[in-house]
């Protein structure tokens, strides 16, 4: 990401640099709340903890269907287990505080899930239970 007296040119040198090394370099236009994969990621995991809250599908029916249309290995919510629960809390109060607009019901169904003693991974309960999958 640039400002308002970067060389355009300095920039394309840049991105042409990180490609040639191998990486997929992206020009961030503007400063923003998060990077630009972590904005939409938010959208996809508050959407999630949304419709998880509302009751509408299971955590197991929402991974099996990103996992099938998308081709992901993982769904939202194993996602979320991995980068722990705790975590993506951390990360969605600090959009909350950030950005307006952004909805409490996603944060008060995590909120719920880790009072209950649900962390992810870290300590085998999350949307998944871990210690099954172990045995």
């Amino acid at each position: 990401m640039g400002h308002k007296d970067s060389d355009p040119k300095l920039i394309d040198l840049v991105l042409e640099q990180c490609k040639e090394h191998g990486f997929s370099p992206f020009h961030v236009k503007k400063d923003s709340v998060g990077y630009i994969y972590n904005r939409i990621w938010a959208a996809i995991k508050r959407e999630t903890l949304l419709t998880l809250s509302e009751g509408v599908a299971t955590p197991k029916e929402i991974d099996a269907i990103f996992k099938d249309v998308l081709k992901t290995p993982k769904g939202p919510c194993e996602q979320m287990d991995v980068v722990g629960l705790d975590v993506v809390l951390d990360i969605e109060n600090h959009y909350s505080e950030s950005r307006r607009g952004i909805p409490t019901e996603p944060r008060d169904y995590l909120r719920e899930m880790i009072q209950g003693g649900s962390l992810g991974v870290k300590n085998s309960r999350g949307f998944c239970d871990y210690e099954e999958q172990n045995k």
